[in-house]
């Protein structure tokens, strides 16, 4: 049986419910179709590139769909007149659909299509609002060192 149990994790954390749904769903659909192969690349802090490999499709027949948090990745089989009777078929034509959830904040960048690699670039953006600030204690724009007087008369 192939099961995680955040229990222990559920019970010390909160607003994190999303999160531990998402890892036990992956975990029990991880049995699925995995075509077509692709990678997934960080590449700075921020940007990520997904790479599928999609051999034998054309930019026309994918459809690249971003919603919020959720980017879906579809591809239409052609149906291909052959002129001479075909004695192996080894490479697949067949529709596909992938799922890819996203972390708050991330967009699609751009997406292209070169020797058969579709890749999708994503950038993670937090609104300024959503920053960490410096926060002044008491209300104080600016903490200054105090300089003690008497210690710089007994200097000079």
């Amino acid at each position: 049986m192939n099961r995680l149990d955040f229990t222990p994790y559920r019970r010390s954390t909160v607003g994190f419910d999303r999160l531990f749904d998402l890892l036990e769903k992956q975990a029990r659909n991880n049995g699925g179709d995995n075509y077509p192969p692709f990678n997934i690349e960080r590449r700075g802090d921020d940007e990520y590139r997904i790479t599928l490999a999609v051999a034998g499709f054309r930019a026309e027949d994918i459809d690249i769909t971003a919603q919020q948090n959720l980017l879906t990745v579809q591809g239409r089989k052609r149906d291909e007149v052959s002129e001479g009777e075909m004695l192996h078929v080894g490479i697949a034509n067949r529709g596909f659909e992938r799922r890819f959830e996203l972390a708050d904040y991330v967009r699609v960048d751009n997406a292209d299509m070169a020797d058969g690699l579709l890749i999708i670039d994503l950038v993670r953006e937090v609104p300024e609002a959503m920053k960490p600030k410096k926060i002044a204690i008491g209300g104080q724009k600016k903490l200054e060192v105090v300089k003690d007087d008497d210690a710089q008369s007994d200097a000079a």
